[in-house]
């Protein structure tokens, strides 16, 4: 520990502060807090955790703090934009839920973005920006001088952020303090973004030709598999100078720089990915399935009330699952693009007229702004209605980790977003994936290709093409990926069960901040 400290700090007068600092954290007992039933200890090493300000970044980190909470040997501080705890305050008991550990707490800094600004997915770019420009400096005014710094009551010894924000690698060495990346978009995806360098080396990107079939050589570990298609959609861009791009390959240089990796995934899902990471970050976390693994830990704390863990930013419609408890087993396909992506209304219509045409149950969330140029008085064909009416159920947002668990689920139409992803995962899901953008083109093919778990639609919509995929997998090849679907699950829940490998890592990575051996 104290030589990281010696080796990060960026003077000497600074590095004699963290010196009589560590020592004096070394030496520090804690007899007040309760955790250690009488027994002394050094005092609680304090992570701070910042997320991207969007729902599923937000979601997979609340579910690592709290998991974090529950191991009562962290403190830690969620700092979320005030935007979004906004929205959780409105939309859930996470307050509540929260208050109940006393080695939490929750703080807010603007995320640089007016508030009428939508936050949907062509505006992920300007959210990264407003906090580069605004949050970024307010963060390290925290963590250096401020709140959180070295001379407060409980100085932070460890930043948990998200893989995007290559400024954290500046702050922690400022700072002197270890850096933990925690990217929540899925490993097989971020491992195409560490190799756009790579691919730009080897000509492969800007495509030459319209072929997007052809397949990719130059993404060691998924040779055979990743074609130009299901690189993350920003590869297609003919221009390198793209923003985006050029974002991914800062992006790449800054991640490497972590003390450590933190993944939402299980080695029995990407095992052979995790070890490319491994070649270049030997401090890797994979401590997912994060949802299940969080339940597993509060079922097996007794003193912890069962409450609900729902972190959504929108108010869940419950009247759905009453609709889903009067229908058949297995019968129902679960329509949903997440939190931040759109349709156009051509492309609604294309999706709708292909769920009814092919006469299967269906559970669609149209969440409010999802669909571009749709009016609030909109003029939906009567047969759609009508047909919706009979076997059909549509709210604006659903508890989906209780919809996908629930029996009468036999398939998801998904965005095939991670958290999504593995959320269908794990209760044995079929997916039918229709990306939108950056890592769920990955996602889908991996779905598809790798995991057989389900049909990649991506770059299609067409009612045709809905309708047959929709009747493969809840009729022709049900039974097929259903049983396959109950091997994945059962992979995903020996992971999180004591002795797995994600159970495993996450003491790992809570022994690590502890005793500060990053």
């Amino acid at each position: 520990m104290l030589r990281l400290f010696l080796t990060t700090s960026p003077t000497k007068l600074h590095r004699n502060h963290q010196i009589d600092w560590t020592r004096k954290f070394l030496s520090t007992t804690n007899n007040q807090s309760g955790f250690c039933s009488g027994q002394e200890r050094m005092a609680l090493p304090h992570v701070l955790i910042f997320p991207l300000p969007i729902q599923g970044p937000v979601n997979c980190m609340l579910k690592l703090a709290e998991l974090f909470c529950l191991h009562q040997e962290i403190h830690v501080t969620f700092l979320n934009s005030e935007h979004i705890q906004q929205r959780l305050l409105k939309c859930t008991d996470v307050q509540i839920r929260f208050k109940k550990y006393p080695n939490f707490k929750f703080m807010t800094i603007p995320d640089g973005l007016p508030e009428d600004n939508p936050r949907t997915g062509d505006q992920v770019r300007n959210l990264v920006k407003g906090v580069e420009d605004v949050s970024s400096p307010l963060l390290t005014e925290m963590v250096t001088s401020g709140l959180l710094s070295p001379n407060s009551e409980k100085p932070v010894t460890c930043l948990l952020v998200d893989g995007i924000f290559s400024f954290a690698v500046d702050i922690a060495k400022e700072v002197g303090i270890p850096l933990l990346y925690f990217d929540t978009i899925s490993p097989c995806a971020l491992w195409t973004y560490l190799c756009v360098p790579k691919l730009i080396e080897a000509g492969e990107i800007p495509f030459k030709g319209n072929d997007l079939d052809a397949l990719v050589n130059n993404v060691p570990g998924m040779e055979g598999v990743i074609r130009r298609r299901d690189l993350p959609s920003f590869c297609r861009a003919p221009d390198l100078n793209n923003p985006t791009i050029q974002r991914i390959i800062k992006e790449g240089k800054h991640i490497v720089q972590a003390q450590g990796l933190i993944f939402n995934t299980f080695e029995g899902l990407e095992g052979p990915i995790l070890s490319q990471f491994r070649t270049l970050c030997p401090k890797i976390y994979s401590v997912g399935p994060l949802h299940i693994h969080l339940k597993k830990s509060l079922s097996s704390k007794c003193s912890v009330p069962k409450t609900s863990t729902s972190n959504s930013i929108w108010k869940e419609d419950m009247s759905c699952m009453d609709w889903l408890d009067e229908q058949p087993n297995k019968s129902v396909l679960f329509v949903s693009i997440g939190s931040v992506a759109a349709m156009s209304k051509a492309q609604l219509l294309e999706i709708w007229y292909g769920l009814v045409n092919s006469k299967t149950r269906f559970l669609w969330v149209q969440r409010p702004g999802s669909v571009i140029g749709l009016e609030e008085n909109n003029d939906i064909p009567i047969e759609l209605s009508k047909s919706t009416k009979e076997r059909g159920c549509i709210v604006s947002w659903a508890p989906q980790e209780e919809v996908l668990a629930h029996p009468s689920i036999g398939g998801f139409l998904t965005h095939c977003g991670w958290n999504s992803t593995l959320e269908s995962i794990v209760e044995g899901v079929p997916m039918i994936c229709w990306p939108y953008f950056v890592d769920q083109q990955v996602n889908s093919r991996y779905v598809g290709e790798v995991w057989k778990l389900g049909l990649d639609m991506k770059d299609v919509c067409d009612r045709a093409i809905v309708e047959k995929m929709v009747r493969e997998m809840m009729e022709v090849r049900k039974i097929e990926f259903l049983e396959r679907g109950r091997e994945m699950r059962n992979l995903a829940i020996e992971s999180v069960n004591e002795g797995g490998s994600s159970y495993k890592d996450l003491d790992r990575l809570v022994e690590d901040i502890r005793l500060m051996r990053i």
